[in-house]
């Protein structure tokens, strides 16, 4: 029944389009509104608003422009100068696009469907029997009155074990500095909720890990998404611009093979991006939890260079130890003891024995060794993937070279729109990306991440290959 008033809904608001493009009040070559102020304005989920679209452009009367949005169809504008343009630094926005992504995510759980849209590597790459092992035995050994000790800011014995872990990346830091938290995602959300109140305006990255923009969104922020380079990061010049224009309180950020380009800023980039928020006073949210998961040397996070406090630091366990254990912390700097109020205020405590068993496995040793096997299967895995890809996908698919972690990223050729190829793919059961659940505007259409921290079999090449053919059916 639900389906049938939704396809109703999108088939009436495509019917209305439709009559208002033959009226003339939308004319040829014109950027039809987003999604999201579509929405807005008919009382519509975002979804129901992409259907309309799809709907139009199948028949010709739309154009889906890759990174740009929906246009009546008409004149074609020299593709580099559109795609520059629509990049550039947009007025600060409302943020709505949970209905999205809780679409596509609700989609892509079951674990019979191909992982390639998947937020978390394969658990099979994990030392689980170990880690359950240490579990029991810290458990066991337990004082009970450490579950009242141990309340915020956390287990002392992992925030030692953490504070080891940054002097290896060059940050010299000291175990009460340390806020131990319910997964990177709790650190990062208390972090941003600490520098920033309902109606601030903050900076993020585009395309943004879709996690971002839902806090911006829960918290009744304001966004101005800056240009990201698939290789190098956020583009700098752009972000002072955006700082100069507009009263900006913070930056969400992922220096580290950012989510979802996989993009890794350079040590003097980011020494230069600690310099200019600090001439600004702007906090940076620093989403680092990919840290470990570099395939060549590593890099200082910009954490390293902060020399005002300004920096609010957060890493997990999750994408590289203990999927599940939901452990991670954060290093917030001069807005620590708001961070440890907020969690008191929130969640109280992350898990007592989760934190022992993660210290008790650190403490033992073997954590280097499993980080090298877990580096390289998503290293062989990356470059099977992008084989796969460039053998199978439209011609002018570009795809990136990520220096790390397990997400590879794709621009798709113009016209090749990844959420109808993401509704295609979940009809045959794959999973995939799509590039618009990563942005608050329309820019990324085309745009696609793919999962490469699953073990690459025949299963996963048939879905590449299967993927491709649906994508060279849209080209």
């Amino acid at each position: 029944m639900a389906t049938n008033r939704n396809e109703s809904r999108h088939r009436a608001l495509a019917a209305e389009l439709e009559a208002m493009i033959e009226g003339g009040a939308f004319r040829a070559g014109e950027r039809l509104p987003s999604t999201r102020v579509l929405a807005r304005s008919k009382g519509a989920s975002v979804a129901t608003v992409m259907q309309a679209y799809e709907s139009l452009a199948e028949r010709g009367l739309v154009e889906i422009r890759a990174r740009s949005g929906y246009y009546v169809r008409g004149r074609v504008r020299a593709a580099r100068k559109e795609e520059r343009r629509e990049h550039a630094t947009l007025p600060p926005e409302i943020i709505a696009v949970s209905d999205l992504v809780f679409s596509v995510l609700e989609q892509i759980r079951d674990r019979q469907v191909v992982p390639l849209g998947s937020a978390f590597p394969s658990p099979a790459y994990f030392p689980l029997p170990r880690l359950a092992q240490d579990l029991a035995r810290a458990a066991r050994r337990m004082d009970p009155w450490r579950t009242v000790e141990d309340l915020s800011p956390g287990s002392r014995e992992l925030r030692q074990q953490v504070a080891k872990r940054y002097a290896l990346h060059g940050v010299s830091t000291a175990p009460e500095e340390v806020v131990i938290t319910s997964g990177a995602l709790e650190a990062l959300n208390l972090c941003l909720a600490s520098v920033a109140r309902a109606g601030d305006v903050v900076v993020l990255e585009s395309p943004a890990f879709y996690g971002a923009l839902q806090a911006v969104e829960r918290l009744g922020l304001r966004a101005v998404e800056v240009r990201t380079d698939p290789v190098e990061g956020l583009d700098l010049g752009e972000l002072d611009g955006a700082i100069r224009r507009h009263p900006v309180r913070a930056c969400w950020l992922m220096p580290n093979l950012q989510n979802p380009l996989g993009a890794t800023m350079p040590e003097a980039k980011r020494r230069e991006l600690v310099r200019l928020l600090a001439r600004h006073g702007v906090a940076l949210v620093e989403d680092d939890v990919y840290a470990e998961l570099g395939f060549g040397e590593p890099i200082p996070p910009a954490k390293a260079f902060d020399e005002k406090g300004l920096v609010l630091h957060c890493g997990s366990f999750s994408k590289s130890l203990a999927p599940g254990y939901r452990v991670g912390w954060c290093l917030p700097g001069r807005f620590r003891q708001a961070v440890e109020r907020a969690k008191l205020m929130t969640s109280i405590a992350t898990s007592v024995p989760a934190q022992e068993g993660i210290a008790e496995y650190l403490r033992q040793g073997g954590y280097d060794r499993h980080l090298r096997r877990l580096r390289r299967h998503f290293r062989d895995n990356a470059a099977k993937l992008r084989a796969a890809v460039l053998a199978g996908f439209p011609e002018g698919t570009r795809v990136s070279r990520p220096e790390g972690g397990y997400f590879t990223w794709l621009d798709l050729p113009r016209g090749v729109d990844a959420m109808t190829l993401h509704r295609r793919a979940v009809r045959e059961g794959i999973s995939i990306a799509p590039g618009p659940i990563f942005t608050a505007s329309d820019r990324f259409a085309g745009g696609l991440r793919l999962n490469h921290g699953h073990p690459w079999d025949e299963r996963m090449e048939k879905a590449v290959a299967r993927l491709g053919k649906l994508a060279r059916a849209l080209d």
